[in-house]
């Protein structure tokens, strides 16, 4: 194993896998707690291969001896590429099933037995109810970004997982965040675990430069094209709030003369892999997402991020701009905040103890929670460079206060952005 580690170029350990592979070694269960793009994936995924190395004989038919369950699609394809980078040459077989892609296939593998299995909760279930798989046998568990998984609504999935599992198997849990709901998961899981945590929760990677703009939400794309201008030879993500604001600004961008895909919920498997394809082998240097893309895209070229929409969610604008900075390589993180979107700032900023640098436009002043119809919002424009996002209700840059315009009145009211 050491000698397939050296083979791909690693041959020092993360934090994590330093801290968290010795205890997985001698069966303890595990709660591993650290930042996304911090080698989570072989912090479990090795010493899984090492267990089974123990067996001695192939898995009999339908059974799993390791299972790891991970939120998304993309985050699944992700382990399964790396463990099975990590068993060329044995005899070991890593499955993967996740929805989106035909299931008959998926059944038909499952057939021969299988050492490691990554799936996504959904299409599990469904091969659960169809009984095409057996976890009686399951040895070890994984569940890998635990707090996406519950904030993408899976804990009765999970829940009906447990229930086809053995009670006398190793469990490891790895997350990037701590929430309230966390406590009853890892109580249904683990047994007396280890705890193992390597960076605050909400703390993002160290090389990863941050700033905000201050500016109205129709200027938005403008601002975007402008900035992604000055890198058109580096790869960028931008995160979008909604599939059809994906899709929209993408074909701005395709028409403002950039080489840009989407991937989102409404793609289809296909779609999205070929997406993902193009953008990691560089025919695609923009790649415009939701939050399906925050988690599970490794892609260590990616030098820029930028939040067009800031997520509702504040821990997900961790894993958004965890998709630059990757093994070792510095970063830049841009967030755009439109006046409705202060009180995602201040909760972002809270989750991260600091203060985001502002890079244009002031502040919104004194503004809470905008109307959603009608008034009149400020813009941010392009004021003075420096100062900080930490207090929305004050000015940044020089300290002067913009002068208030009167709302306007009647039919001549602008509508809200």
């Amino acid at each position: 194993m050491v000698a397939r580690l050296t083979e791909t170029g690693l041959t020092t350990p993360t934090p994590i896998q330093e801290r968290a592979i010795p205890h997985a070694l001698d069966g303890q269960d595990v709660m591993g707690l650290a930042q996304t793009g911090t080698g989570k994936t072989l912090a479990f995924g090795l010493p899984l291969i090492a267990r089974m190395k123990s067996y001695g004989q192939k898995p009999e038919r339908r059974t799993v001896r390791g299972l790891v369950l991970a939120p998304t699609r993309e985050l699944a394809n992700q382990i399964c590429d790396s463990l099975r980078q990590q068993v060329e040459g044995t005899p070991f077989k890593v499955g993967l099933v996740v929805g989106g892609v035909g299931i008959n296939p998926q059944i038909k593998r499952l057939e021969r037995g299988t050492d490691i299995l990554v799936a996504t909760p959904g299409r599990l279930i469904d091969l659960m109810e169809r009984n095409a798989l057996d976890l009686d046998r399951t040895d070890f568990l994984v569940l890998d970004e635990a707090d996406q998984m519950l904030d993408l609504g899976f804990v009765h999935a999970l829940r009906k997982i447990a229930a086809w599992l053995p009670s006398d198997r190793q469990t490891m849990l790895f997350s990037a965040t701590m929430p309230k709901q966390m406590s009853e998961i890892a109580a249904a899981y683990l047994k007396n675990p280890v705890r193992v945590q390597v960076s605050p929760p909400g703390k993002a990677a160290d090389k990863i430069t941050q700033e905000v703009h201050f500016i109205a939400k129709t200027e938005k794309t403008a601002l975007l094209i402008e900035l992604l201008d000055a890198h058109r030879d580096e790869a960028a993500i931008v995160f979008a709030r909604t599939k059809h604001g994906s899709e929209r600004l993408m074909k701005a961008l395709v028409k403002a003369g950039y080489a840009a895909a989407s991937v989102h919920g409404n793609k289809s498997q296909g779609q999205r892999e070929r997406a993902l394809k193009g953008f990691r082998d560089g025919e695609t240097l923009v790649l415009v997402a939701t939050d399906v893309a925050a988690r599970g895209l490794d892609i260590p070229q990616v030098r820029h991020v930028y939040n067009f929409d800031l997520p509702n969610v504040p821990e997900n604008y961790v894993h958004r701009i965890g998709r630059t900075a990757r093994a070792g390589m510095d970063g830049a993180a841009v967030a755009f905040c439109a006046p409705d979107e202060v009180e995602e700032l201040k909760a972002i900023q809270k989750v991260m103890r600091l203060d985001i640098p502002v890079a244009s436009g002031r502040a919104w002043e004194g503004l809470e929670a905008p109307a959603k119809k009608g008034g009149n919002r400020r813009r941010g424009g392009n004021g003075p460079r420096g100062g900080t996002a930490a207090q929305p209700g004050k000015p940044a840059g020089n300290g002067q206060r913009r002068r208030r315009r009167r709302p306007a009145r009647g039919k001549g009211a602008p509508k809200a952005a």
